[in-house]
Formats: structure tokens, C-alpha cells, sequence
């Protein structure tokens, strides 16, 4: 099978366990834009958060960020393509999370210097606090987040121990039914996991499959790697999806192959097998 795009998560795949890109991983890259495929990041990071690593790795195009809720244009940050949380689930989201601590909220504002949104920092799960304290350059702090009636809101966020965020997620589901789109992920950068709220019709494989539309190219001409639950569609429904050794079981009974894990080269090593395939 000939693949024309590879669709590649970052953290606990591209990345190493230190968040590092590895040699290896960018001549891979590297190796299979020079063979003439379409690369693609698919990432739960934000824009902000992903350009240095865009950046790196020299890719020009699209980029599938805050899982697949916007496909941004590298070079200008432009918004081509949205999924953002209905404004009339806003209120019932915030209300759901606030006994967590204050939520993260996550609107498409880059341009104007920040593009998450909190209020009542202090009382914040000590985890969420770790991560605000690192990006608080880029963090608006609010006066009541019940205030921001936004029509870009992307997700609503908490962070927390695995435990009760799983208990709290089957409540969410349970609440909000499909309404709500739901991810429980491990917080790679941090410690605990992230509990996100948003668009059901959000997710990176709406996302991938808009830039596949716009170049001609059909699901059976991706091949995707990742490694957590919300690389699962993508490894799905591509035409070839290979999890990484330290996926999550679930990610790796969706895929077709299974190689290392990030610790030991295998973004690397998937890339490669991919392009033995051309």
C-alpha cells in the first residue's frame, strides 16, 4: 500500500519520555518527507506549545491541535477548521468540573498573547497548579469564569489523580450523555492525568481527516501513530495505525502493528516501517 500521509502524535510518541525529539526521531521525519509524505502532528498540545517542536522538525502546512478541535495553518496560526463546545453546554460543563477545583478553559485566542482562561488559581488541584505556574505566561486569570460567554471555547480542562477523574468522567458521561465529548489522559509533562470536556464532533481523527480532504487523500492512504486514548480513532480508522510499546492496551488492540516504546526508538521504528511500505 502506498501512504500519503503520516499522521504523528507528539507526547509518549514522537517525544521521548523527557519530552525530548531524539536524533533518530527527526532524521526519521525527516527521511519520510523526502520519500514525499504528507507529515502531519496530531497533538493534544496547543498551537503555542507545538511550534517550537513544528518548528524542529522543519513541517510546513497543517497542524491538528487541542485533539483535533482546530486545524491551524503553521505558518500564520490561522484557524482553517473548528470544533468548539456548544455555548449552551457551557454553563453545565463549568458547573460539573468546578467541584474539582477551578477548570481550565481553552478558547482560540492565540494572537492576542494567551489562549487558556482560569479564575481562583489558589483552589486549584495541586497538579493543575504545577502546570500553571509553568505556563502562566500565556494563562489569563479571570474574575468568574461563569462570566466568559465564548462561542471559542474549545475544552474545558481538569487535572487530578487517575482515580477520581475516572469516577468523574463516567459522571460526566452519565450528565452529558453524547452531548459532551470526553478524554481521561495521562498528563505526560506533569504529574496525574487530564480530564477533558468538548465537542462530541471534536477529536484528532475529525480533524486529520479535514487536512486529508483538503489534499486529495483518502483514509486508506494514512498511516497514524500514537499511543494514548485519544489516538485510539486515528490508529482505527487509518489505513495503517501502529501504537507505540508504551500505549495504552486499548490503543494497542486498535492498531495494526505494535512497535517500542518512545523510551526505546520507536517512533523511529515505526516511521520506518511505514516507509518500507511505499
Amino acid at each position: 500500500m502506498k501512504y500519503k500521509l503520516l499522521a504523528l502524535d507528539l507526547d509518549g510518541t514522537l517525544l521521548d519520555p523527557y519530552g525530548k525529539l531524539t536524533h533518530a526521531v527527526r532524521e526519521a521525519v525527516a527521511s519520510a518527507r523526502r520519500r514525499g509524505l504528507e507529515v502531519v502532528l496530531c497533538t493534544g498540545r496547543r498551537y503555542r506549545t507545538t511550534l517550537p517542536l513544528l518548528s524542529e522538525l522543519g513541517l510546513e502546512g497543517c497542524v491538528v491541535v487541542n485533539n483535533g478541535a482546530l486545524v491551524k495553518q503553521i505558518a500564520t496560526g490561522r484557524t482553517l477548521h473548528s470544533h468548539f463546545l456548544q455555548p449552551d453546554l457551557y454553563p453545565d460543563a463549568l458547573g460539573f468540573l468546578r467541584p474539582q477545583g477551578p477548570p481550565l478553559l481553552y478558547v482560540d485566542t492565540y494572537e492576542q498573547g494567551f489562549d487558556v482562561l482560569t479564575d481562583a488559581i489558589g483552589d486549584a488541584h495541586e497538579y493543575q497548579l504545577e502546570y500553571l505556574h509553568d505556563h502562566s505566561e500565556h494563562i489569563r486569570q479571570v474574575e468568574d469564569l461563569a462570566s466568559e460567554r465564548r462561542n471559542d471555547v474549545i475544552m474545558l480542562s481538569t487535572m487530578g489523580d487517575v482515580e477520581t477523574l475516572t469516577q468523574l468522567r463516567a459522571e460526566a458521561r452519565k450528565r452529558f450523555g453524547e452531548r459532551i465529548g470526553t478524554h481521561l489522559i495521562q498528563n505526560k509533562n506533569y504529574r496525574g492525568h487530564i480530564l477533558e470536556l468538548f465537542s462530541p464532533h471534536s477529536g484528532k481523527w475529525a480533524g486529520l481527516t479535514f487536512v486529508a480532504q483538503q489534499l486529495g487523500i483518502e483514509a486508506t492512504e494514512i498511516a497514524a501513530i500514537g499511543d494514548d486514548w485519544n489516538d485510539e480513532e486515528i490508529l482505527r480508522r487509518a489505513g495503517l495505525g501502529i501504537a507505540m510499546g508504551n500505549a495504552v492496551f486499548e490503543v494497542q488492540a486498535a492498531a495494526d502493528q505494535v512497535v517500542r516504546s518512545n523510551a526505546e526508538g520507536g517512533a523511529a521504528e515505526a516511521i520506518e516501517r511505514v516507509l518500507l511500505a511505499l
